[in-house]
């Protein structure tokens, strides 16, 4: 049986990775990027069955996409990879800026995954959306950012419990990532200097374990495991986890420094 595979996000970066992987297990996958020119050419340069525009904060956009890849074969995996990153205080956020991390964030993983659900054949299918670490528990100067990644990890567990059991909802909740979107942040704002404190995670990292979840019941994976484990732990106990923010807020500092 031929089968297809939607990546949205996918003209650069970890979304451009997770569509080469899935290639490479033999599906025909179809690259959306709001950039279509780099879905194009993405879907060119890696084997994939078709690059096309989407704008995912337009529910009609989503089923053009599912449309182009039944073309291809029965779709069967759906990443709903699509996001943007501003970082700073709510307070430093203009409205624009706000409505844009909303609207990409959570209401295009709602249609993206509502889509894929209407979409998957009689022998359903995995749905995983690319979350962050950010969005398990408080994360100051991301605050807009960790909101809109805490509302795709609660909407992936309900989803999945919601779903048929031939269908699987994951959310991947990576720690930073070395993508074009990291680098345009502040490096002076506490947002990234809380993400530098660890190990920054290549886009083939998180590609690797976006893709291990599909026919897994696992429903959240944080990646690493430690990190998630601890910014859970934060939301137990918050006036020791704020002075723990401030040691590792520095601990970036000095990585970031020592990058430039």
């Amino acid at each position: 049986m031929e089968t297809s595979c939607v990546v949205t996000g996918a003209g650069r970066g970890i979304g451009r990775a997770i569509a080469e992987q899935m290639v490479r297990r033999g599906h025909h996958v179809v690259v959306a990027d709001l950039d279509g020119a780099a879905a194009t050419a993405t879907a060119a340069e890696i084997g994939a069955a078709e690059g096309i525009a989407q704008d995912v904060r337009d529910p009609e956009s989503h089923r053009v996409v599912a449309a182009a890849a039944s073309r291809h074969g029965v779709l069967t995996a759906w990443f709903n990879n699509a996001g943007v990153g501003d970082d700073g205080r709510l307070s430093e956020l203009i409205e624009e800026q706000v409505r844009r991390l909303v609207e990409v964030n959570v209401l295009g993983c709602m249609w993206g995954t509502r889509t894929a659900l209407e979409a998957f054949g009689p022998g359903g299918g995995d749905i995983v959306n690319t979350a962050s670490i950010a969005g398990l528990g408080p994360v100051p100067g991301y605050s807009v950012y960790a909101a809109t990644k805490a509302a795709v990890v609660s909407l992936t567990m309900s989803c999945d419990a919601e779903t048929p059991r031939g269908v699987r909802v994951h959310a991947l909740c990576p720690d930073g990532v070395q993508t074009a979107m990291l680098n345009a942040q502040n490096p002076d704002g506490i947002g990234s200097q809380l993400v530098h404190s660890s190990t920054i995670l290549t886009v083939d990292d998180v590609a690797r374990a976006a893709v291990g979840l599909v026919g897994s019941r696992r429903v959240v994976l944080a990646v690493p495991a430690w990190r998630g484990g601890l910014v859970r732990a934060s939301t137990l106990a918050p006036g020791v986890a704020a002075h723990g923010l401030g040691l590792f807020a520095a601990l970036g500092r000095r990585a970031i420094a020592k990058r430039r």
